[in-house]
């Protein structure tokens, strides 16, 4: 049976922190973001007892101690916290309403934000180059108008920040 959460609201950055302030809440939903659909406690848990140990196989004692503490005290956290949806009866996961929200703070999954910047630094180099070649009186460009096409760059950078707010 699925333990439901009545959290609406979406995380403060400090309860984030708290999350992923843990090794093991880390690597849940790191591993999480791996998967699409629901994931077997038991892989998380395997998974995680490999990358806390060097040995081959995992020893079984190490196994059982991460899946407890998942059980008893990660998944229930991230499920309080709608990070995930956990079903006890069935011992799966799933993401949750909060997941997005704590997964953007991990190391390479906030690609979308860092290839906005990109493109708005690139719009804001070639309106520069344009207006700068412009004033130079290099051919083709010295008939450009350097109002026309810093209005131009900043309405270009405009739309895509707001495309990126209403996304």
């Amino acid at each position: 049976m699925s333990v439901q959460t009545n959290r609406s609201e979406s995380l403060a950055e400090s309860e984030v922190f708290h999350i992923l302030g843990n090794d093991r809440r880390r690597a849940i939903v790191q591993l999480l973001a791996e998967e699409a659909g629901q994931v077997d406690v038991s892989d998380i848990a395997s998974e995680i007892a490999a990358n806390e140990t060097d040995t081959t196989p995992v020893p079984n004692n190490l196994y059982k101690s991460v899946y407890v503490s998942l059980q008893q005290t990660h998944l229930p956290q991230l499920q309080e916290d709608a990070v995930i949806e956990y079903d006890s009866d069935a011992k799966t996961i799933q993401r949750g309403p909060n997941f997005d929200d704590v997964l953007q703070y991990i190391d390479g999954h906030g690609e979308t934000e860092s290839t906005a910047l990109r493109f708005h630094f690139a719009v804001c180099l070639l309106g520069l180059a344009v207006i700068a070649f412009a004033g130079l009186g290099i051919p083709l460009l010295s008939s450009v108008d350097p109002v026309l096409s810093s209005v131009v760059v900043l309405l270009a950078v405009a739309a895509s920040s707001l495309y990126r707010l209403l996304a």
